[in-house]
């Protein structure tokens, strides 16, 4: 008999092994083409018996044994080991079962009534600790007389927390209550997606440190997603009566059109004020989502890159601040706009659909370069913005000689502070000691 008619024969009679001869199965075994693998564990116990009682295993020649062995395993897909178990249970108790598993398992001592007398005390209590709960089931056995808290008046103080987790409890008891999270009504909480167009704006605050319980000075940092376009401000407080109007001024000196405006979850920026301004603005407001730390990367990298490399960790008095944000109008925000290089990266995505970032040299530009080399980019503009004057102000001076009038204005400015940190220098003598032509 060749071998397809014998896989054929094998097919139609596999679901009844007594039609079956030794002589057929050693052919069948001749087959390695076809595997076969029983559905659930209970017809593999029923089918490994049934072969070995059709064949009458024990009484077979040891040859005969590792056919219908082999056969076994074909058929069922079970492992050597276990097939060897099988037959024994089949040698030792005449036939193949399942075994039941059998758990120890400690005598349940509180019932549901328990339970609910403990639901009744939980509910007219408000749910006290549990020392003083088992106190109150111990009072109203031994004092009052309530025959029925006698079992449950000798339980542990650990044991009631373990009930009080049970779902009889969790269902009938009135102090259980589930743990809500705080939801801000107040921006959408997702990560922008500017496509391409200028507008999409990252922003984060740097605190300038403590000083003998004094707060310093508070650094505004914003970020343009697409074109790094950064402008810095400066407040004493990151209240709602400092942070408004700087807000409006930082806002104001883009020169592009603001479609977002993307922050974390600080209270200083998800407030009704801020997004009572930006509405006004039309300008769309979002937060970071949790466990996505990558969402406001771009101003956190510039906090350290830039704000942190310029002004550095000293303590500087909150009262300073109007002085620090001049120097950010005037000259800061400038440089950053026009005369320091961006690397923006180049994205190649690979056959796994792996992206890496390959910074190369010709896409190192200036923010306003980036601006420009966006295609139609006039249509982002304000309306009473244009390029003919944006570049009167980037080529008035070079990017070195910018950088030392700059660097030359922001020494002269903190020479008071470094010098002496600890003291609070007023508006007035800082303005004298430190604008003079």
């Amino acid at each position: 008999m060749c071998e397809l008619a014998i896989i054929e024969v094998m097919i139609i009679k596999m679901k009844n092994s007594h039609n079956l001869s030794l002589n057929q199965v050693r052919e069948f075994l001749k087959v390695d083409a076809i595997q076969f693998k029983s559905v659930s564990r209970k017809e593999r116990y029923y089918f490994v018996d049934e072969v070995l009682t059709k064949f009458r295993y024990f009484s077979l020649r040891k040859k005969d044994k590792g056919i219908v062995r082999d056969y076994i395993l074909r058929l069922t897909g079970m492992s050597k080991s276990q097939a060897d178990r099988l037959i024994n249970r089949k040698r030792k108790y005449g036939r193949v079962f399942l075994k039941e598993a059998r758990r120890n398992r400690f005598p349940r001592k509180y019932n549901p009534s328990d339970i609910a007398l403990l639901i009744k005390t939980d509910n007219s209590h408000q749910r006290v600790s549990g020392q003083a709960t088992k106190s109150i089931l111990k009072r109203e056995f031994k004092i009052f007389k309530k025959e029925e808290y006698e079992n449950i008046s000798e339980i542990s103080v650990a044991h009631i927390y373990n009930l009080r987790e049970t779902r009889q409890y969790k269902s009938h008891s009135l102090t259980v209550k589930k743990t809500t999270s705080v939801k801000t009504p107040i921006g959408e909480r997702r990560k922008p997606e500017p496509y391409g167009k200028p507008g999409f704006l990252r922003v984060d605050s740097v605190h300038q440190g403590d000083l003998e319980k004094k707060k310093g000075v508070y650094h505004i940092n914003i970020v343009d997603e697409v074109t790094q376009w950064e402008v810095v401000g400066c407040v004493e407080k990151i209240s709602e009566r400092f942070l408004k109007p700087l807000l409006l001024d930082l806002i104001e000196q883009f020169p592009f059109r603001i479609i977002n405006f993307h922050s974390d979850n600080g209270s200083e920026y998800i407030n009704k004020t801020v997004a009572s301004l930006l509405k006004k603005l039309l300008i769309r407001q979002t937060k970071s989502r949790a466990r996505k730390t990558n969402d406001n990367a771009l101003v956190e990298g510039k906090n350290a890159s830039v704000v942190r490399k310029h002004i550095g960790h000293l303590h500087i008095p909150g009262n300073l601040a109007p002085i620090i944000n001049q120097f950010y109008k005037e000259y800061f925000n400038e440089y950053l706009a026009y005369h320091r290089p961006c690397g923006f990266a180049t994205i190649i995505t690979d056959k796994r659909g792996k992206e890496k970032k390959i910074y190369k040299q010709e896409n190192y530009k200036t923010p306003y370069e980036k601006l420009k080399s966006l295609r139609d980019a006039k249509q982002y503009l304000k309306k009473n913005e244009s390029f003919k004057r944006l570049d009167k102000v980037a080529y008035r001076m070079s990017d070195n000689d910018f950088a030392e009038e700059m660097e030359k204005y922001k020494q002269e400015l903190f020479k008071n502070i470094k010098h002496k940190p600890q003291e609070m220098i007023s508006f007035t003598t800082f303005i004298s000691a430190s604008f003079v032509d």
